[in-house]
């Protein structure tokens, strides 16, 4: 499904580093707010740690903003990675027009 050399999070994480990933490209998210939804103290459920060491998602100073917020992104890897994801057919769809 994803190469070695794209993500280092094991196979049972990386439906819920996807949806972490997913959700980051949905609209701007501030640091504050992803550290709210996202941060556990789980090391099953490691998403942000993952996409942080993997170079998935990276923090920028917002545009515009008065405050200069903190935003999380994703990398040109992490949207690459996600893109892929979301390209790549299921095995339930395989299965079916295999029929």
């Amino acid at each position: 499904m994803f190469s070695n050399s794209m993500i280092e999070a094991s196979t049972s994480q990386v439906g819920n580093l996807l949806q972490f990933l997913a959700w980051v490209a949905d609209r701007p998210r501030t640091y504050a707010e992803t550290m709210d939804a996202w941060r556990t103290s789980c090391p099953r459920l490691s998403a942000w740690e993952d996409a942080t060491t993997d170079g998935l998602v990276d923090m920028e100073r917002e545009k515009g903003a008065a405050r200069g917020e903190t935003v999380v992104v994703l990398t040109k890897k992490g949207a690459a990675l996600l893109k892929a994801a979301q390209e790549a057919p299921t095995s339930n769809t395989s299965q079916r027009s295999a029929r």
